[in-house]
C-alpha cells in the first residue's frame, strides 16, 4: 500500500523520537510513500535542529536516499489553492494545510496520511480521511 508521509513520520526514522518505532513500522510495511515538496524543508530544518557532527552528516545522507525514491507532489497553483480551502474549513495551520492539498492531490481518502502531528491527524480525520499514526 502507498501512504502519503508528512515530516513528523519521516523526522522519526532519523532521530530517536516516542513513537519512532511505531513510524518505522508503518513506513516499513508501506510499498511506496508520497509527499509534498515542503518536506525537504521541514525535515532538513529539523534534523539540522536536532542533530550534529556525524549524527547530522549520517541522517541527512539517509534522508536523501529516501527522498530521491519518494514521490514528490509539487506545490503548484492547484494544489496551494486547495490547501488554502482546506485550511479554512479544517483550521488547520498553513504547513499542515499544504500537507492535506498535497495529500488530496496524490489521492487521500484512498490512500492513507501517517502522520505524528495530532493537528494534522485530526484535520485530517475531519475530511474522513485514514490516518495511520497520531
Amino acid at each position: 500500500m502507498t501512504v502519503y508521509v508528512d515530516a513528523s513520520a519521516l523526522l522519526k526514522l532519523y532521530v530517536e523520537e516516542p513513537d519512532s518505532r511505531r513510524a518505522r513500522e508503518l513506513l516499513r510495511d508501506a510499498r511506496g510513500w508520497m509527499t509534498g515538496r515542503h518536506t525537504l524543508v521541514e525535515v532538513r530544518r529539523n534534523l539540522s535542529r536536532l542533530l550534529e557532527g556525524e549524527a547530522l552528516s549520517r541522517n541527512r545522507r539517509l534522508f536523501g536516499e529516501h527522498w530521491s525514491d519518494m514521490a514528490v507532489v509539487e506545490l503548484g497553483e492547484l494544489v496551494c489553492g486547495r490547501a488554502a480551502e482546506l485550511a479554512e474549513v479544517t483550521g488547520a495551520r498553513a504547513l499542515d494545510a499544504l500537507h492535506l492539498g498535497a495529500a488530496e492531490n496524490a489521492g487521500a481518502g484512498k490512500l492513507p496520511i501517517v502522520t505524528f502531528d495530532r493537528r494534522l491527524a485530526e484535520a485530517a480525520r475531519s475530511l474522513g480521511w485514514t490516518v495511520l499514526g497520531a
